[in-house]
């Protein structure tokens, strides 16, 4: 091995500011393996690694014991043995000894301070927010449509017939997926361009145009300004549905990564059981209240503006994209809550090292390349099988559904934040134990609780006219939906996303599953009044048998993620496309490469090779 490629790993590996460890800014020194002519064995103008400032007495000899490597500093004739690596100062940038290990030898991390409080507040700035937008239109929904009939009046001298009233208001309904359709287009570019703490600040402006836009709307007799004003609050909450997971994943340790990814999935329950209870009577459900009741979320973005530029940004962004090993470093010690995070960072390195030769692959990219098309395929069975659920019919339209099953008008309020509330117990306790029983289970239960209270609804209402007390079957059906959803099918799609790609192809993988996600999203939106009023309670069969294939789909096909880094998820892939196109006798006999993809190589005990 060259002596500069040796002090350049070394010198990576301890953390040196680039500028220093780079070959690429490194002077011409003479080859230390040169004869005693002085010539060398090797061709001439290679680069040779400088001392660095850290490490005044670092020579060649030390470089190769420092390794590991045979000693050939030590002169010809003597005996070649590996020698244990000397302990050397660290410089300010470099990292400590090993973090703890726990069992297996894995790496072990601790929920602390700042990792809480980020994700707390990126949660409560973002997420809750497509919550709460998700669910702001149900209460006053014939509030809104008053004012579009008497708008549409004192324009044109007539109101609005019911037809036309249903669809302006499904558009409003929609649009917001249209505009999340859009943010999640963007997200590739923004988390490129400006980080992921970057595009979460940015995209808090957003949220403050859209809530003047609507708290203004009555005032100024504009119907757009609504229709407007949700465009732009789906285009925020697009960019966050993808960039939050990215970020607290990236963020993550291991161990923590399935209670920290799902924490943003609790606060888009609380985000709808919060408009659910300021669209009571008694708070923001009256006729004069819904532009405030609407704009009400600027109020979490203002806070998260103000506050997240006060963390760091992602330690795995800052280091493979940026190459940035000081700022990557400081970002894990802030993070992780000590300066031991050396085993961390190697881990880091090794998946910097299997993508050194590929760029930020594109969605056309991503699609084309075969060696990832069941995690791909995946992604896109999760992210869509998320909204033809069925959830978003319900979050929309619970108060017509809760009136359809015979609820009383005065008593629909109260029985939807009920609900809210159960949302938000199903969402804790899917994110106090998906560390325990894992992704698949979470999400393989919550799909097929969700198929079974559909089917359920369907069956109630059939027989609700014989049968009065199926009134309240219906009821317990769609709160088993809410409830399976919130438990495992609200975050774990987010949070697979990130797990089931490396870093080259998360910003395409979460553009592919957020354009998806949002496009069904619109898709429910706008087509469920219809296909209720064509289909009536035989709808919601179509939503239970989405739901139970998905379920299908994940127990025969997705891995378990639980406790592991994203290369080994990336290896278990591999192996998994082995077995599905080598002969049974090789299966296991496969070498991988750092990406976790097979090579042409040689196997044990056979002269043949894999394709």
């Amino acid at each position: 091995m060259r002596l500069s490629q040796l002090c350049s790993t070394f010198l990576a590996l301890q953390g040196c500011p680039d500028g220093l460890s780079s070959p690429e800014v490194l002077p011409l020194l003479p080859d230390s393996t040169s004869g005693p002519s002085g010539a060398s064995n090797e061709p001439r103008g290679r680069r040779a690694a400088l001392p660095c400032p850290a490490f005044p007495s670092l020579t060649p000899s030390f470089v190769y014991l420092k390794m590991g490597e045979t000693s050939r500093a030590a002169g010809p004739g003597l005996p070649s043995s590996p020698s244990p690596p000397p302990r050397s100062p660290r410089s300010a940038c470099s990292p400590a000894p090993p973090l703890g290990k726990g069992p297996g030898g894995d790496i072990a991390g601790h929920l602390t301070f700042p990792l809480l409080s980020v994700t707390l507040l990126v949660s409560f700035g973002s997420s809750m927010l497509y919550g709460y937008n998700l669910a702001v239109v149900n209460s006053p929904a014939e509030h809104i449509k008053a004012f579009y009939n008497a708008t549409w009046s004192q324009r044109f001298g007539h109101g609005l017939a019911p037809g036309p009233l249903t669809l302006l208001y499904a558009l409003t309904v929609s649009i917001f997926a249209l505009g999340g359709l859009l943010g999640s287009l963007l997200v590739g570019l923004l988390v490129e361009q400006y980080g992921r703490n970057g595009a979460l600040s940015r995209s808090a402006l957003l949220v403050l145009l859209a809530g003047g836009f609507m708290g203004f709307s009555r005032e100024l007799g504009s119907p757009e300004m609504v229709i407007v004003g949700r465009a732009i609050t789906g285009l925020h909450s697009g960019i966050c549905l993808s960039v939050v997971p990215l970020y607290l994943g990236e963020i993550a340790p291991k161990n923590l990564r399935g209670f920290l990814g799902l924490m943003p999935s609790i606060f888009i329950c609380l985000g709808v059981f919060s408009a659910q209870v300021l669209g009571l009577p008694e708070l923001l459900g009256k006729d004069r209240f819904w532009p405030l009741f609407l704009s009400v979320v600027v109020v979490p973005a203002s806070l998260q503006l103000l506050l997240l530029h006060c963390f760091p940004e992602s330690p795995r962004y800052l280091l493979i994209e940026r190459n940035d090993v000081c700022g990557a470093t400081k970002a894990l010690q802030r993070f992780l809550g000590t300066p031991d995070v050396q085993d961390v960072m190697q881990e880091m390195r090794e998946e910097q090292r299997a993508l050194s030769c590929m760029e930020m692959v594109s969605v056309w990219q991503l699609l084309r390349e075969r060696s990832l098309r069941w995690q791909t395929l995946s992604v896109a069975v999760l992210n869509a099988g998320m909204q033809l659920s069925g959830i978003d019919a319900i979050w929309f339209y619970t108060n017509t559904i809760f009136e359809n099953a015979g609820i009383p008008a005065s008593q629909i309020p109260y029985t939807t934040m009920g609900t809210g509330a159960i949302e938000v117990v199903a969402g804790l306790i899917g994110c106090f134990t998906i560390e325990r029983v894992g992704r698949r289970p979470l999400i393989i239960t919550g799909f097929c609780a969700m198929g079974v209270c559909s089917a359920g609804i369907t069956i109630s209402l059939l027989l609700q006219a014989a049968l009065p007390w199926m009134r309240y079957v219906s009821v317990a059906c769609v709160v088993g939906i809410i409830a399976g959803f919130c438990m495992g099918p609200a975050g774990v799609p987010f949070l697979m996303t990130a797990e089931l790609f490396m870093q080259s192809h998360r910003p395409a993988a979460y553009i592919v599953g957020g354009s998806l996600n949002w496009l069904c999203n619109f898709t429910v939106g706008f087509i469920f009044p219809f296909l209720q009023m064509s289909a009536g309670a035989f709808c919601y069969l179509v939503f239970c048998g989405v739901c139970l294939l998905v379920a299908l789909y994940v127990y025969l096909v997705i891995p378990e993620t639980k406790n592991k880094t994203f290369m080994e998820i990336s290896h278990i892939f591999a192996t998994r496309r082995s077995v599905l196109s080598a002969p049974a006798h090789l299966i296991g006999m496969m070498k991988l490469d750092g990406y976790g993809t097979l090579e042409s190589s040689s196997l044990e005990g056979s002269g043949s090779s894999l394709p």
